[in-house]
């Protein structure tokens, strides 16, 4: 679903083969505008009585500093008792992260690409449980009891000088519903997922994944299934991670100079 100003763009469309060509999978990502979330879903047919509930914390700082540093920290909780965290670097560049850490299979090096633009993270995902997630975010244990020893690591590697992942804010949690689908014309899963912040706003993303040497052909696919259902693919794009931070970010500024 990348954009076609990437690809008039030969410096841009060189940058991005070269991304993706280091990375161990992309995942192609649709916003839908406000406007047009009720109709994107009814064309896809979607049934929100199938999504799973998950609920997603954020942590940085009220300045967002780690935001600042390309890091992002998050742990998530779902419907099943089960919950996971990682730590995410962004933007980087294949050839440059750790060797060992990419032999080891530890971090994971994934393109996100949308309409009019690109970004290559590294991730490193740990794994946990919904409850272990719940008593951090009330309090009752210490944020680094959800990580791993090599998570911390890594967090200490890419965070900011002298920030210490014990003086992270809660920024968060924000629900989502999240809806696994397979449409039969375009033949691949594809997830849709729903947003839902405390102010009543929502932001909702279509998305599939493919590998690096099938990026091209299912993005040129699946722009055109979105087409032919009517989907708009000019919309305004907006990360998600982005727009939670800046808006728990806000809350605690507010919070602060109460």
């Amino acid at each position: 679903m990348a954009g076609s100003t990437i690809l008039e763009s030969p410096a841009r469309l060189a940058e991005m083969m070269k991304l993706i060509g280091g990375a161990d999978s992309v995942e192609l990502k649709l916003t839908i505008p406000d406007h047009r979330q009720r109709s994107a879903a009814a064309a896809l047919d979607l049934d929100p009585l199938q999504a799973e509930i998950r609920q997603v914390v954020f942590f940085d700082t009220p300045a967002l500093d780690l935001n600042g540093a390309g890091l992002v920290v998050r742990a998530r909780r779902m419907q099943n008792g089960s919950g996971d965290t990682v730590i995410k670097l962004r933007p980087v560049v294949p050839d440059d992260i750790d060797v060992r850490m990419r032999e080891s299979g530890a971090v994971n090096v994934e393109v996100d690409a949308m309409p009019g633009g690109f970004v290559c993270s590294a991730s490193m995902k740990g794994t946990t449980s919904a409850k272990a997630v719940r008593r951090v975010v009330r309090g009752h244990e210490k944020l680094g009891s959800l990580f791993s020893k090599s998570q911390k690591k890594f967090f200490n590697l890419y965070a900011p000088e002298g920030l210490k992942m014990s003086e992270l804010s809660i920024l968060g949690p924000i629900n989502i519903f999240k809806l696994k689908f397979a449409p039969p014309e375009l033949g691949r899963k594809m997830v849709a997922e729903m947003w839902l912040f405390p102010d009543g706003t929502r932001t909702v993303e279509f998305s599939t994944k493919a590998g690096p040497g099938e990026a091209f052909q299912v993005g040129a696919e699946t722009r055109a299934f979105l087409a032919e259902k009517g989907i708009d693919l000019d919309g305004e794009q907006a990360t998600k991670t982005k727009t939670a931070l800046e808006f728990f970010a806000a809350g605690l500024a507010e919070a602060g100079a109460g």
